[in-house]
Parts: C-alpha cells; structure tokens; sequence
C-alpha cells in the first residue's frame, strides 16, 4: 500500500521519490500541507521568518568636510550631505541613539591639499583624523568607527593610488603609502581599516604594520571583491574626485564579468590577515555575496553604493515604488543572502523604520 505522503493523485514521479527515499526534505503533499497556512496571519509570518534585519546590522558611511556648523547637501545623492566635523559628531550621537553600531568616514579633502602622491593622507591633523579624534572624544568606543584606505580622496588625478607616467597604477609604491595611511587612522582611533584600493598584497602589509606597532585589536575589513562598476559615480562627486579621475579604475577593479577571480581575491585576503571581507556594489553582486559566504564561512559584508541609493531616491521621487518598503526590502536582500551587515546611506532611516 502506498504510504501517507503518497497518493494515487500524484504524478508517478513523485511517487517514485516519496517510494525511493530520495525526498530528505518532503515534508508532506496538497492539501495536507498547505504552504500558504503559515503565511495566513502577521503573528504567524513573524514566527517562521528566517532572516531578520536590525538596526544592527547596518553601518552608516558619512562624508566630512572642512569648516564649522556645515551641511553641504550633495545634489546627486539627494538627502545625503557632506558635514563638517561638529556634524559628524552629532550624527554619531544620532547613530548610536538608532542602535546602529558603526560609522565608515569619507573625507571630501581640498584641492589645495591634494597632490599626485597623495601625501595628505600621511598627515595626522587631516580631516579623518581630526574627525576620528572628535567622535572617539565625544563617544569613546560606544560607536565603531571604519575608515576607508585608499588614495583617491587625497591624488590631485582621482585615482586610487600612485601612478607613474603613463598613469599606470603602481601596486608596491601604492602598498608603502596605504601601510602609511592605516598606521594614520588607527593612531586616530579607527577600529576597522577598510582597505579599498584593490592592491595586491596590501592587507597582509597593513596587518603586520599593525601589529608592529601595537594595534593589534584593530579590525580590517577588505574590500575584497570591488568591481569597477558605473554604480559609483554620486561617491566621487561627495568625496570630490569625479572631475579630476584621469582614465579608469579597470587595471585594479575587478571585471564584472568574472565570479571565480572574487573567490581568489577573498581567499587571499582572508590568507593575510583579513578579519572580514565585504563585496562592492551590493545589489548586483549578491552572487557573489552568497558564494563567498558559502565557500568561506567568514564574516561578508555588503556595500549598498551610491548608485544603488540614488536609483531607490529616484524611484521614490516619481512614484515608482514605496521608498519604506524599498529601502528595507533591500537591505533584506542582502541579509538573506549571507551578509553579516550592510553599508548603506539609509542606515539612520532604515534604523528608524525597524525601530518602530
């Protein structure tokens, strides 16, 4: 006789496997299981949701800018703005109050104190110093503080590290200056270097630097796996590099095209030193969210770039879609596909909506 999960209803191949044993996760057929019946109330949803967002899991990147009591609206990313030190500060105080744990500081650098080697970044009286000193003295460590690494807030030709005459990126130089700018932050009081250069070798330069001189609770989070993607283009208008970038970022971005070169990147990260990695941009690239996550097993990280909150703003604007269920859609995407936490613009919105 046919068992229980069998019936003559059923097409022969189900049957088959219900016989075979071959169904370790058939737990039942229509009507006896109805897979909407849980689904039939908010209280019932709430108890079977497999991933959960809080405010938690967000980190807020923020743009410093010189001066006092400023807020430099950025026109390509409505809603956002460059703030002066005092106003990081007090976003600070705002992101802890929201529960969210940390701050990623981008500094919107002068022009008269950039230059083609980027020494600006060595300075320890620069604008992320300065910023990181004010935070960690209003707040001690009640709130992270992550620090990207990378010259193109500092070159007078937008690119990411030190070039030669051809423009062509060089990897070695660039490492030396990037040790040089994480020793930089982390005497600021940085607790996360976020290295986003894309040099080869760099992490492992950053980590024994750091160890040598002391810091060995701070964290680093590499950007691992950063296409050259067209989503950036609002970033470098806030941090004030899209109108000198000479060329393009392909010689050390990775291809979009290509998945197997992320997983090499990411291994080689973790191999040394990398206490978590993170993917860049988000959306398009949960892919590669979920094969990292599931090859490695390590903390991932998901950046929601600039092109991602712009596209979301402007979808809001005309009436396209809900900019509340948006936003929170969103970022559940990337939680559902194995982010251990997302960096986006929504962060203190997102925080909002979770918190009732």
């Amino acid at each position: 006789m046919p068992s229980s999960a069998t019936s003559l209803d059923n097409p022969p191949e189900l049957n088959a496997a219900l016989f075979s044993g071959n169904h370790p996760r058939m737990t039942g057929t229509y009507p006896h299981t109805r897979l909407r019946r849980p689904r039939a109330s908010a209280w019932s949803r709430a108890l079977h949701r497999e991933t959960i967002l809080t405010p938690a899991d967000l980190i807020w990147p923020l743009f410093v800018t010189e001066g006092s009591g400023v807020e430099q609206p950025i026109a390509s990313l409505p809603g956002v703005s460059r703030w002066s030190v005092d106003g990081i500060v007090e976003r600070a105080r705002e992101a802890v109050d929201l529960g969210i744990p940390c701050l990623a500081l981008f500094p919107n650098t002068q022009a008269d104190r950039r230059s083609e080697d980027g020494r600006e970044a060595l300075n320890p009286d620069n604008l992320m110093c300065r910023a990181l000193k004010a935070v960690r003295d209003a707040l001690g460590d009640r709130i992270g503080l992550l620090t990207d690494v990378a010259l193109d807030p500092y070159t007078s030709h937008g690119q990411d590290g030190l070039i030669d005459e051809a423009g062509y990126v060089l990897n070695d130089e660039t490492v030396a200056a990037l040790v040089g700018q994480s020793l930089n932050q982390a005497a600021a009081g940085a607790d996360v270097i976020a290295p986003s250069d894309m040099m080869d070798g760099r992490i492992g330069a950053i980590r024994d630097a750091l160890e040598d001189a002391g810091h060995t609770n701070v964290q680093i989070m590499s950007y691992a796996a950063k296409y050259a993607s067209a989503f950036y283009g609002p970033f470098r208008d806030a941090v004030g590099s899209s109108g000198l970038l000479k060329g393009d970022k392909k010689t050390y971005q990775m291809d979009p095209a290509n998945t197997e070169e992320a997983l090499r990147e990411v291994a080689m990260d973790l191999a040394e030193g990398a206490d978590s990695v993170m993917v860049k941009p988000g959306l398009p690239y949960l892919d590669i969210v979920r094969r990292v996550k599931e090859r490695f097993e390590v903390p991932v990280f998901a950046y929601q770039v600039s092109g991602e909150y712009a596209m979301i703003e402007a979808a809001a604007a005309c009436g396209a879609g809900d900019r509340d269920a948006l936003v929170l859609e969103t970022l559940l995407a990337f939680k559902r596909a194995g982010c251990s936490g997302v960096l986006t613009y929504h962060a203190a919105h997102a925080a909002r909506l979770l918190n009732g």
